[in-house]
Protein backbone atom coordinates (compact mmCIF):
# COMPACT_ATOMS: atom_id res chain seq x y z
CA UNK A 1 0.00 0.00 0.00
CA UNK A 2 1.34 3.44 -0.92
CA UNK A 3 2.15 5.86 1.88
CA UNK A 4 2.45 9.61 1.51
CA UNK A 5 4.68 12.06 3.41
CA UNK A 6 5.03 15.84 3.48
CA UNK A 7 8.78 15.53 2.89
CA UNK A 8 11.77 13.21 3.09
CA UNK A 9 12.15 11.38 6.37
CA UNK A 10 15.59 10.14 7.52
CA UNK A 11 14.81 6.60 6.29
CA UNK A 12 13.98 7.99 2.83
CA UNK A 13 17.26 9.91 2.73
CA UNK A 14 19.20 6.77 3.70
CA UNK A 15 17.41 4.80 0.98
CA UNK A 16 18.24 7.47 -1.64
CA UNK A 17 21.90 7.46 -0.60
CA UNK A 18 22.06 3.70 -1.27
CA UNK A 19 20.71 3.90 -4.85
CA UNK A 20 23.03 3.95 -7.88
CA UNK A 21 20.32 5.18 -10.24
CA UNK A 22 17.29 7.46 -10.14
CA UNK A 23 14.78 8.60 -12.74
CA UNK A 24 13.53 12.11 -13.52
CA UNK A 25 10.18 12.73 -15.25
CA UNK A 26 8.86 16.00 -16.71
CA UNK A 27 6.22 16.99 -19.23
CA UNK A 28 4.92 20.12 -20.88
CA UNK A 29 1.18 20.54 -21.42
CA UNK A 30 1.63 19.07 -24.90
CA UNK A 31 4.35 17.12 -26.64
CA UNK A 32 6.27 14.18 -25.29
CA UNK A 33 6.64 13.09 -21.67
CA UNK A 34 10.28 12.62 -20.72
CA UNK A 35 11.70 10.07 -18.27
CA UNK A 36 15.48 10.01 -17.91
CA UNK A 37 17.70 7.66 -15.94
CA UNK A 38 20.40 9.45 -13.96
CA UNK A 39 23.50 8.06 -12.34
CA UNK A 40 26.95 9.05 -11.21
CA UNK A 41 27.25 11.27 -8.16
CA UNK A 42 24.63 13.77 -9.29
CA UNK A 43 21.97 14.17 -6.59
CA UNK A 44 21.85 15.73 -3.13
CA UNK A 45 18.97 15.84 -0.66
CA UNK A 46 19.39 19.20 1.09
CA UNK A 47 16.47 18.89 3.49
CA UNK A 48 13.06 17.33 3.92
CA UNK A 49 11.63 19.40 1.05
CA UNK A 50 14.60 20.15 -1.17
CA UNK A 51 16.85 18.23 -3.49
CA UNK A 52 19.25 19.24 -6.23
CA UNK A 53 20.51 17.19 -9.12
CA UNK A 54 23.16 18.05 -11.64
CA UNK A 55 22.42 17.45 -15.30
CA UNK A 56 25.33 16.43 -17.48
CA UNK A 57 25.64 17.19 -21.18
CA UNK A 58 23.71 14.70 -23.24
CA UNK A 59 21.77 14.28 -26.43
CA UNK A 60 18.61 15.91 -25.05
CA UNK A 61 17.63 18.69 -22.68
CA UNK A 62 13.97 17.89 -22.14
CA UNK A 63 13.70 18.64 -18.40
CA UNK A 64 14.89 22.22 -18.85
CA UNK A 65 12.47 22.81 -21.74
CA UNK A 66 9.52 21.31 -19.88
CA UNK A 67 10.08 23.36 -16.72
CA UNK A 68 9.93 26.57 -18.75
CA UNK A 69 6.43 25.57 -19.88
CA UNK A 70 4.99 23.64 -16.91
CA UNK A 71 6.88 23.65 -13.65
CA UNK A 72 6.46 20.13 -12.33
CA UNK A 73 8.88 17.27 -11.82
CA UNK A 74 8.89 13.76 -10.40
CA UNK A 75 12.03 11.98 -9.22
CA UNK A 76 11.87 8.23 -8.58
CA UNK A 77 14.18 5.69 -6.97
CA UNK A 78 13.60 1.95 -6.75
CA UNK A 79 15.48 -0.80 -4.99
CA UNK A 80 16.98 -3.52 -7.14
CA UNK A 81 18.80 -5.17 -4.25
CA UNK A 82 17.37 -5.41 -0.76
CA UNK A 83 13.91 -4.70 0.54
CA UNK A 84 11.46 -3.92 -2.29
CA UNK A 85 10.64 -0.21 -2.31
CA UNK A 86 9.77 2.53 -4.78
CA UNK A 87 10.17 6.13 -3.62
CA UNK A 88 8.86 9.13 -5.55
CA UNK A 89 9.27 12.83 -4.89
CA UNK A 90 6.80 15.23 -6.53
CA UNK A 91 7.31 18.95 -6.81
CA UNK A 92 8.47 21.97 -8.77
CA UNK A 93 11.96 22.95 -9.78
CA UNK A 94 14.13 25.75 -11.03
CA UNK A 95 17.10 25.33 -13.32
CA UNK A 96 20.45 27.08 -13.13
CA UNK A 97 22.56 26.79 -16.27
CA UNK A 98 26.35 26.61 -16.38
CA UNK A 99 27.79 30.09 -15.89
CA UNK A 100 24.61 31.73 -14.58
CA UNK A 101 24.40 33.45 -11.18
CA UNK A 102 24.29 30.77 -8.49
CA UNK A 103 25.89 28.14 -10.72
CA UNK A 104 29.20 27.91 -8.85
CA UNK A 105 27.50 27.43 -5.48
CA UNK A 106 25.15 24.70 -6.72
CA UNK A 107 27.76 22.94 -8.84
CA UNK A 108 30.21 22.88 -5.92
CA UNK A 109 27.93 20.33 -4.23
CA UNK A 110 29.21 17.72 -6.72
CA UNK A 111 32.56 16.36 -7.89
CA UNK A 112 34.05 18.27 -10.85
CA UNK A 113 32.76 17.22 -14.27
CA UNK A 114 33.56 19.02 -17.54
CA UNK A 115 30.14 18.15 -18.96
CA UNK A 116 28.10 19.70 -16.13
CA UNK A 117 25.33 21.67 -17.87
CA UNK A 118 22.65 22.55 -15.32
CA UNK A 119 21.60 22.07 -11.74
CA UNK A 120 17.92 21.53 -11.00
CA UNK A 121 16.75 22.74 -7.59
CA UNK A 122 13.56 20.93 -6.64
CA UNK A 123 11.04 21.91 -4.01
CA UNK A 124 9.51 18.64 -2.85
CA UNK A 125 5.80 18.90 -2.09
CA UNK A 126 4.98 15.20 -1.68
CA UNK A 127 6.96 12.02 -1.07
CA UNK A 128 5.32 8.67 -1.72
CA UNK A 129 6.48 5.13 -1.11
CA UNK A 130 5.08 2.01 -2.72
CA UNK A 131 5.91 -1.67 -2.53
CA UNK A 132 8.15 -2.39 -5.52
CA UNK A 133 7.30 -6.10 -5.31
CA UNK A 134 7.59 -6.54 -9.09
CA UNK A 135 10.94 -4.74 -9.44
CA UNK A 136 13.57 -7.36 -10.33
CA UNK A 137 16.77 -8.02 -8.42
CA UNK A 138 19.79 -6.61 -10.24
CA UNK A 139 23.42 -6.16 -9.31
CA UNK A 140 25.32 -2.90 -9.68
CA UNK A 141 28.74 -3.47 -11.29
CA UNK A 142 30.21 0.01 -11.76
CA UNK A 143 29.63 3.53 -12.97
CA UNK A 144 30.20 4.12 -16.69
CA UNK A 145 32.92 6.63 -17.49
CA UNK A 146 31.92 7.00 -21.16
CA UNK A 147 30.21 10.40 -20.76
CA UNK A 148 33.07 11.77 -18.66
CA UNK A 149 35.66 10.69 -21.26
CA UNK A 150 33.48 12.14 -24.07
CA UNK A 151 33.26 15.49 -22.23
CA UNK A 152 36.98 15.57 -21.54
CA UNK A 153 37.73 14.82 -25.23
CA UNK A 154 35.37 17.60 -26.39
CA UNK A 155 36.94 20.20 -24.10
CA UNK A 156 35.26 23.38 -22.88
CA UNK A 157 34.84 24.94 -26.34
CA UNK A 158 33.54 21.69 -27.83
CA UNK A 159 31.00 21.29 -25.03
CA UNK A 160 29.79 24.86 -25.53
CA UNK A 161 29.37 24.24 -29.29
CA UNK A 162 27.50 21.02 -28.56
CA UNK A 163 25.11 22.84 -26.21
CA UNK A 164 24.34 25.42 -28.89
CA UNK A 165 23.91 22.82 -31.65
CA UNK A 166 22.11 20.04 -29.78
CA UNK A 167 20.69 21.30 -26.46
CA UNK A 168 18.87 24.56 -27.23
CA UNK A 169 15.59 22.92 -28.26
CA UNK A 170 13.65 19.94 -26.95
CA UNK A 171 12.54 17.13 -29.24
CA UNK A 172 9.22 19.00 -29.50
CA UNK A 173 10.98 22.24 -30.52
CA UNK A 174 10.58 23.98 -27.14
CA UNK A 175 13.40 26.31 -26.02
CA UNK A 176 15.47 24.86 -23.17
CA UNK A 177 16.59 28.14 -21.64
CA UNK A 178 20.25 27.68 -22.51
CA UNK A 179 21.80 31.15 -22.25
CA UNK A 180 21.66 31.98 -25.97
CA UNK A 181 17.91 31.29 -26.29
CA UNK A 182 16.69 33.55 -23.49
CA UNK A 183 16.46 36.57 -25.80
Amino acid sequence: MAKQFDGFEPAHQAFIADQAIYFVATAAADGHVNVSPKGRDSLRVLGPNRLIWRNLTGSGNESAAHLLRVNRMTVMWCSFTTRPLILRAYGTASVTHHGEPGWATLDSQFPPDPGARQVFDMTVELVQTSCGYAVPFMDFRAERDTLLRWSEDKGEDGIERYWQEKNRLSIDGFPTGMPDDRG
